[in-house]
């Protein structure tokens, strides 16, 4: 990863060789340490994924992800490009560098990795782990965010409690400039362009560059604000 503080792997993106045609699959909850060791690779690549979320006692995916693989272990990977299903963060993370990745990813060893993941999920311990009853949304929510974002992590939680299938849009930070938020970027880059493949999506879809920033296709609600888009999953979804 760029970095082994846990607290800034999954900020930045560097970019891939080419986006994969038909979007990847990850079965995974929030809470879990080598799962989070996987979306930081997805964020660092630039990489979408469809997320099935298998919180503890979820019976939507959970059963899924069994029958599919054979086991119910996460993270698990589904790449329908090429045919590929993988267990195991440390498997996972190396397909995708050498499949998907523009560069070689610089890592530290992955038992330090694993720890720091661990680490970082200690104060939201018990998060993002077990499954809320809910009800199912016809296709899938879309969600603009990168995995070190404090309040991306807080609708991830409640997107994986409650079972919702949803496009994960990794916009990782693509410059110095665009670090810090908005304020500092204003103020120290305000002549910075847009870099980045989502960012600059997002920009020209809102003319606004935050997360998390929730598209609901069922719904056609659009939304910033962590605590505002959580009201909108509990009284939308949640039983």
């Amino acid at each position: 990863m760029t970095s082994s503080l846990a607290g800034w792997r999954g900020t930045g993106a560097y970019g891939v060789r080419a986006q994969p045609t038909q979007l990847l699959e990850l079965y995974e909850f929030e809470g879990c340490p080598f799962c989070r060791l996987v979306r930081e690779a997805l964020t660092e690549m630039d990489l979408d994924v469809l997320i099935r979320p298998c919180p503890k006692g979820g019976k939507r995916f959970r059963p899924e992800a069994a029958e599919r693989g054979g086991k119910a272990q996460f993270p698990y990977l589904v790449d329908p490009n090429a045919g590929a299903a993988l267990y195991e963060s440390k498997d996972i993370v190396r397909y995708l560098a050498e499949t998907y990745g523009a560069r070689r990813l610089r890592q530290t060893p992955h038992g330090l990795q694993s720890v720091t993941s661990q680490l970082a999920a200690i104060p939201r311990i018990g998060r993002g782990v077990f499954a809320r009853p809910s009800k199912a949304p016809e296709q899938p929510l879309e969600l603009y965010s990168f995995e070190s974002s404090p309040y991306s992590r807080l609708v991830r939680e409640r997107l994986c409690e409650l079972e919702l299938p949803y496009i994960l849009r990794n916009m990782g930070k693509a410059q110095k400039a665009d670090m810090g938020p908005p304020i500092v970027r204003k103020k120290f880059y305000p002549e910075a362009d847009v870099r980045g493949r989502n960012r600059k999506r997002m920009f020209e879809e809102t003319g606004r560059l935050q997360v998390p920033y929730l598209i609901d296709p069922n719904t056609d609600v659009r939304m910033y604000e962590s605590r505002d888009i959580i009201r909108y999953l509990n009284e939308t979804y949640a039983l």
